[in-house]
């Protein structure tokens, strides 16, 4: 079971509108669709001659290939199309006895190339690598309400302690060492998966769809935002660290986003003049990539960025669970130029700030911050409390 599960399965239970399912490759989009709609019609696009009829664009092509058994039909890697835009449209305004669904990793092609075609014509839905709860789910272990999605739901911190029945730490330190993709619940120490996704498969469809001209460098600017995680992004240091112009930079950096391999993290401002308001910080959506990235997979109780993998972790949970609850929260940092800061800062429209610091171990809630906003929740999330 996912979290997203219930999302995707009410979906044509509300609407006839088409659903698209988006995340990173690896995430287990196709396992998912086959889970819930096990008689649907499937097509892989990335298989060349499926794609090639496609690409006909001709509605009486597609009424011989589709089934007249199955209501449902999967277009599975439709950013692979030429214009699936086209493709989607097509099927959705001449098969209105059919409920589609599309799937890819790079949104980015997709809606550049969908924007008008599927305007009110579908709902976007995200899969990420696993959530710890669903870790848990599938390796067997004990569950319990887990305390970030508590928080999201309810607004009030509940960062308490429990009474396990499982080795907690040693369950973190394999999720901070090799992540969180789904297939590494059954082949724990692939080091070897990880290294050849980060290596080839995360830049398949980029260098497919002739996104990013240089391989080489690409990967360089990657490898560098994942020596920097938890740290402020400067795109001009990047630029001449690299050899780059930064205009560059802010497209490559852009196309990961969208291929769901980073994701940035912006400050928290309410214009006071000594609040950071630009520079944002970037973070990975799975710390075993990352790590497979700088090659170096030692436990990270062990080693000096063991604090900043961790940070990327919990502020990962909250992203994706904010997405999969529709919580609503906007995430943040905060920091001034004096060098006061807080790691994560939870917010929505009337009601107050909650004020995270992430620490491996244990640390203190920002003194500075509480004298700013003093109505704000605060709380120091460790790896003892998170869950």
């Amino acid at each position: 079971m996912r979290q997203i599960d219930k999302l995707v399965q009410n979906h044509f239970s509300k609407q006839r509108l088409v659903l698209e399912l988006l995340g990173a490759r690896q995430v287990g989009k196709t396992t998912l669709l086959k889970r819930i709609f096990p008689n649907a019609q499937y097509f892989l696009l990335d298989n060349e001659p499926v794609r090639k009829s496609f690409e006909t664009f001709d509605q009486f092509s597609y009424k011989q290939i589709f089934s007249n058994v199955s209501k449902t039909i999967i277009l599975d890697e439709i950013h692979l199309l030429s214009n699936p835009g086209r493709a989607t449209k097509i099927i959705f305004d001449q098969f209105p006895d059919k409920n589609l669904i599309i799937t890819g990793s790079s949104a980015l092609n997709i809606k550049n190339k969908t924007a008008e075609s599927l305007a009110g014509r579908k709902i976007e839905y995200h899969l990420y690598p696993l959530t710890f709860a669903e870790y848990l789910e599938q390796t067997g272990g004990q569950t319990h309400r887990y305390n970030i999605a508590e928080t999201l739901i309810t607004g009030v911190i509940t960062f308490n302690p429990k009474t396990l029945l499982f080795d907690l730490r040693a369950s973190l330190e394999r999720i901070l060492t090799t992540g969180l993709y789904p297939y590494l619940i059954e082949h724990p120490q692939d080091t070897d998966y990880l290294l050849n996704l980060s290596d080839s498969v995360i830049f398949k469809d980029i260098l497919e769809l002739n996104l990013i001209e240089n391989r080489r460098v690409a990967l360089d600017l990657l490898t560098l935002l994942a020596h920097q995680i938890g740290n402020l992004i400067s795109y001009s240091e990047l630029s001449r660290t690299l050899g780059m112009d930064s205009r560059t930079i802010r497209k490559y950096i852009e196309i990961f986003e969208q291929s769901y391999i980073i994701f940035r993290l912006y400050p928290f401002s309410k214009n006071a003049r000594d609040e950071i308001g630009k520079s944002p910080k970037i973070y990975f959506h799975d710390v075993g990539l990352r790590n497979a990235l700088i090659n170096n997979f030692s436990s990270p109780f062990l080693r000096r960025d063991g604090g900043a993998i961790f940070e990327n972790f919990i502020v990962s949970e909250f992203y994706k669970l904010n997405d999969y609850l529709k919580t609503g929260f906007d995430l943040n940092f905060w920091r001034t130029s004096q060098g006061s800061e807080v790691d994560l800062v939870l917010s929505r429209d009337n009601t107050f700030p909650i004020a995270l610091e992430i620490k491996l171990f244990k640390g203190n809630t920002s003194r500075a911050f509480a004298n700013r906003y003093p109505n704000a929740k605060l709380e120091v999330v460790t790896s003892q409390n998170f869950y």
